[in-house]
């Protein structure tokens, strides 16, 4: 079955363009679910690529101090997945949407119930952080037939084989994690980090899209030079959540008009 979000993110690739997917919490916005849609147009206006919607999670392991803050702050305010789904289910976005959740809330929604209802929204991508590559199966097996793809995750201590096999099977784009460790993290990156991405996105017939630690002008225009685009994540959230929007437009607006090999684009 041809996959939406595969088929948009290919042909961004294939007109030499940078993916730029930013990420945000579900339910951090000062009206709760309902200003979800404010911050989707917000977003789709300046230009985004796809856009990655986290799921409040009581122990989210993947998520550095800002995202799981704002984890806190939706959970604060009654958000869970079921809401989030029925929410989805009221407007339709014009770009891809991807759902990162945990395993957790997904068993305990039901998988048959929560794939059926995921096929009623915008949701193209499903990111589960904490289901090993070799459980992938029981997500899958559900996904034949269904506009939906599950991303696979590629971590730097995964070896060349391993990566092999994971780009083999990926759908819809590859998520290489830049650092070792959790969202937002600012230490440097590794030494051999470009040679690594460089590596995975030859290696991968999908899409290939840095994560983790990318914040910056600079960091958006080194990984389009290795990789086919980014997500940014601890920056926009906590922009957004300071009210500082314009910082965040620019931010998005550039990332949004880089061309494939790194560089600004012309226009």
């Amino acid at each position: 079955m041809t996959k939406t979000l595969q088929v948009h993110l290919q042909e961004i690739k294939n007109a030499k363009r940078g993916i730029f997917v930013p990420y945000i919490m579900a339910g951090d916005h000062a009206q709760g679910l309902d200003g979800l849609f404010e911050t989707i147009a917000f977003l789709e206006n300046a230009g985004v690529s796809a856009i990655e919607i986290g799921v409040p999670f009581s122990d989210p392991v993947a998520d550095g101090p800002i995202i799981e803050a704002a984890g806190q702050r939706s959970l604060a305010k009654g958000v869970t997945l079921a809401a989030l789904v029925q929410i989805l289910q009221q407007e339709a976005s014009r770009v891809p949407l991807v759902m990162m959740t945990y395993f957790n809330p997904v068993f305990q929604y039901g998988l048959d119930k929560f794939l059926h209802d995921l096929e009623q929204t915008s949701v193209n991508g499903l990111i589960i952080p904490d289901l090993p590559f070799e459980h992938e199966s029981i997500i899958k097996e559900r996904l034949k037939g269904r506009d939906l793809c599950l991303i696979s995750l590629v971590s730097l201590t995964t070896g060349i084989e391993r990566q092999k096999q994971l780009v083999q099977e990926a759908q819809g784009f590859v998520y290489a994690v830049a650092i070792n460790g959790v969202t937002g993290k600012t230490d440097s990156y590794r030494e051999d980090l470009d040679r690594h991405l460089q590596q995975l996105t030859d290696l991968s017939p999908v899409p290939v899209l840095t994560g983790f630690g990318v914040s910056s002008p600079k960091d958006i225009l080194r990984f389009n030079q290795v990789s086919d685009g980014v997500i940014v994540g601890s920056k926009i959230v906590q922009g957004l959540y300071e009210g500082k929007t314009a910082a965040v437009q620019d931010l998005v607006e550039f990332g949004c008009q880089v061309e494939k090999n790194g560089s600004p684009s012309s226009t």
